[in-house]
């Protein structure tokens, strides 16, 4: 038997040159002629970053054909502008993320192109995905689908609960008990400084959101008209929710988003007791409080005992720059499926707080049990989306009448008609072309 070993050991190392010469001349016209080069553009935040560095990874491993160039080092305040300044200049991103409500200004302006719908059909779109990203629809095609959608909720600090005499397991569940405890969480020194916050409305963060889609209809009202071109939240049940809202700050002193660097980085510091804020604000506290002993709980019901939260995602879309080059639209089209999969929404989830997009993922009952994910998640089957006309703009709105009222002492109704005025001036615009 032994005498055939030699002559089986040659064959073997035989048959191992002729695949290496086989199996090389192809690797190498893959690696080096038939590999497609695309940008994918996002604005830095680090969890993101990171979550969509194992995404392309990943992404590349399958399809080595295909390179990713990964642009993340854009500030939030500069994204749209280095958008805007590469997109008439030809070059750029060929897949971008962007904010949901975006999508019809950047139409406008030409950046995107719809979704093709032999490859995104719309009833697949409509039945794969959480019913809030419909809101990527406009003028009857999709532009974007995202990996991960969001909601806003409560999160409080439970060693400043304790410390204040309150059960640390025990948050507020209605916005009457939101305002009592917000002001015996509030602590000052001696010369009336705050030295915590119960609650600090962020109007640069969630707050507006939480004022249009959650406190004005907990008080009765409802933000727009069904079909969005009429501004409804300055009517006497928002002029009343704004005034809830603005007399955390002018009234009961319970905090500013001036103090402490923010309202976010002071709960993150333990500054601030109670905080409302939505799911990817979870992947910032395992990366920078991790020791945080904080909660998760459903936004505070209302005066009417209505649940509401504000539901959000930021997506991505395919840029016109892409659809010009065959190959490189090809390509992008594989990346923007893959990065849009079940699997990819849970990793988003892992990675960095978001919920996943896709109903298959969201539906998981361990995410549904989970006591940091799970309220957010519960907030889905509820949660309101916003059509923004001008998200920038229309977020301005409100922060500059909550500003007039703290810093000019402008009634809220007043200051709110105010800004009511140009945001009907807004739509009107907008309609008008549309």
């Amino acid at each position: 038997m032994h005498k055939h070993k030699p002559f089986i050991i040659a064959l073997s190392l035989l048959l191992a040159l002729l695949s290496l010469v086989l199996v090389q001349p192809q690797m190498a016209v893959v690696a080096q002629d038939d590999v497609v080069e695309i940008e994918y553009w996002q604005y830095f935040f680090d969890a993101r970053v990171k979550a969509m560095d194992q995404l392309i990874a990943q992404f590349e491993a399958e399809n080595p054909d295909i390179h990713v160039i990964h642009n993340s080092d854009i500030p939030y305040e500069e994204f749209i502008n280095k958008i805007a300044a590469s997109a008439p200049a030809g070059v750029g991103p060929d897949v971008v993320t962007l904010f949901y409500g975006w999508i019809p200004s950047w139409v406008d302006a030409g950046y995107l192109t719809p979704l093709p719908q032999d490859e995104f059909p719309h009833d697949w779109i409509e039945s794969y995905f959480s019913p809030m990203v419909s809101e990527s629809q406009f003028q009857g095609e999709y532009w974007a689908i995202p990996t991960a959608v969001r909601s806003l909720a409560l999160l409080w600090n439970k060693d400043l609960f304790e410390a204040a005499g309150l059960d640390p397991e025990k948050p507020p569940t209605t916005t009457d008990e939101f305002l009592d405890m917000a002001q015996k969480l509030t602590t000052y020194d001696d010369a009336g400084n705050i030295t915590v916050e119960g609650f600090a409305p962020e109007m640069t963060g969630q707050a507006h959101q939480w004022f249009r889609e959650v406190l004005v209809r907990q008080y009765g009202g409802v933000p727009y008209s069904d079909d969005n071109k009429t501004v409804m939240w300055n009517s006497p049940e928002g002029c009343e929710a704004f005034t809830y809202l603005s007399d955390f700050e002018t009234q009961y002193k319970t905090g500013s988003n001036d103090l402490f660097e923010g309202s976010t980085q002071a709960f993150l510091n333990g500054n601030e007791a109670l905080h409302i804020d939505g799911s990817f604000r979870i992947g910032s506290i395992k990366a920078n409080a991790p020791d945080l002993n904080y909660g998760v709980a459903e936004l505070p019901v209302g005066p009417n005992g209505e649940k509401s939260t504000f539901g959000s995602y930021w997506t991505h879309g395919i840029t016109r720059k892409a659809a010009q080059d065959e190959k490189k639209l090809e390509a992008s089209i594989r990346f923007l499926k893959f990065i849009t999969s079940a699997e990819a929404g849970t990793l988003w989830v892992n990675q960095v707080g978001e919920l996943p997009a896709q109903l298959e993922a969201a539906s998981d009952p361990a995410l549904l049990e989970d006591p940091i994910l799970g309220p957010f998640a519960a907030g889905l089957g509820y949660a309101h989306a916003t059509f923004f006309v001008d998200e920038a703009q229309q977020r301005q709105h409100l922060i500059d009448a909550y500003d007039s009222i703290r810093l000019l002492g402008t009634d809220p109704c007043e200051a709110l008609n105010e800004a009511a005025v140009l945001e009907q001036e807004l739509l009107d615009g907008f309609w008008a072309n549309h």
